[in-house]
């Protein structure tokens, strides 16, 4: 284990499920091997939290983080699944949960079933129909989210909680993804960062920000500060019953509580949902040149740009070469850098690089001399406010 900070020491999770925690022990199809844990068997669906270095029977090596930060609650999840029944694949997620953790927690294990159910057992992963794929994924997801909803309803309709998720399938040689929301997928190709994802967010001037926001529109939504409704920042996700099949409530409680007038209200004409699961889904054809992926959630990529982070990913490597000890150093660095949210990471070191023997990236000088910059004038503006204040 990396040595970590006090904050990140408290917070970290490294939680494996063995023993008596009702895994199914005569399953065969959901074997993990961990590393450095003596060939032990590992039998849970939900095989991994915050593991460990572990490597699977394919080779490729993972690392896993869950950090709270400085939020109340936890509402962020990573997971990790290697089973006979993928054809050489794995499968990790990472899941970014709002108003609470319920909806994350009803994804942890009901979207892999329904992913590899509509996959054929992982069958269709192994072919090259990719269309085949895209449509099995999205039926899954949108599968999932209407149970979900259900499920929210069931329980009582005040739980208003959502979820985005950002799911992959991964052998060494291919990588799909199928994803909701703003959690991001790079990919390290000969030290060059390769971002696979876009977010839905429904701000901003890129296509698929435009795009969001013209369907949210033609849904009878409205956007306010970069949020729907005023509320959520995110466009597309599980969960969020109240922009969905409650947006009538929705709209009359925005009233009573003086958030819009009446006026405004009776002249909205509701057509769809303003947010949404439906994924989008991508295959990625991992050559020589890839090196490892990285998957996490917002905490990490609002505070560090994707060059950034595969740099300190391979530097790290270069190091020490542990997969794990890279991914907690990815957790503290976001830390340093100011992020007060959730964060959730994964790593799969794809193992095809010799990193002992790999040099060490430069630094970027500029980039730092910037900073160093900025950060004497924001003390120096500090002294002269307190010296006018006190005088």
């Amino acid at each position: 284990m990396a040595l970590c900070s006090p904050q990140l020491q408290k917070f970290l999770s490294n939680k494996i499920c063995g023993g008596n925690y009702g895994c199914n022990k005569s399953s065969k199809k959901s074997n993990i091997i961990v590393k450095g844990g003596e060939g032990r068997r590992l039998c849970s669906a939900i095989a991994i939290d915050a593991p460990a270095s572990i490597a699977s029977v394919s080779g490729i090596r993972w690392g896993s983080v869950k950090l709270q930060g400085a939020r109340e609650e936890m509402e962020d999840d990573a997971v990790i699944i290697q089973s006979d029944e993928l054809h050489g694949f794995s499968y990790a997620a990472v899941f970014d949960g709002h108003a609470g953790f319920s909806s994350v927690r009803f994804l942890r294990e009901e979207l892999y079933r329904e992913c590899v159910a509509a996959l054929q057992g992982g069958k269709l992963l192994s072919g090259k129909d990719l269309k085949a794929v895209e449509k099995a994924l999205q039926d899954a997801f949108e599968s999932v989210d209407a149970k979900l909803l259900k499920w929210l309803e069931e329980s009582g309709g005040e739980d208003e909680s959502g979820a985005t998720a950002t799911a992959t399938f991964i052998r060494e040689d291919m990588l799909f993804i199928s994803h909701v929301g703003d959690s991001c997928v790079a990919l390290s190709r000969s030290g060059k960062a390769e971002v696979l994802t876009d977010s839905h967010r429904p701000y901003g001037n890129k296509q698929s920000s435009l795009q969001e926001i013209r369907r949210i529109r033609e849904a009878g939504g409205w956007i306010v500060n970069g949020r729907i409704c005023g509320d959520i920042s995110v466009s597309r996700a599980f969960g969020d019953i109240r922009f969905k099949t409650k947006k009538n409530e929705m709209v009359k409680k925005g009233v009573k509580e003086g958030r819009w007038s009446e006026k405004f209200a009776s002249r909205l004409v509701l057509t769809g949902d303003f947010v949404t699961a439906s994924p989008d889904v991508y295959q990625v054809a991992l050559g020589a040149d890839a090196e490892f992926v990285v998957l996490a959630s917002d905490g990490l990529w609002d505070y560090m740009s994707s060059s950034d982070a595969i740099s300190f990913i391979r530097n790290q490597l270069r190091k020490h070469g542990d997969v794990q000890m890279a991914s907690e150093a990815l957790a503290q660095m976001s830390l340093d850098r100011g992020s007060q949210d959730n964060i959730s990471i994964i790593i799969a070191d794809l193992r095809r690089t010799d990193w002992q023997n790999l040099p060490l990236q430069k630094e970027n000088v500029g980039l730092e001399l910037v900073q160093a910059v900025a950060t004497v004038s924001l003390v120096s503006l500090g002294i002269w406010m307190s010296t006018l204040l006190s005088s």
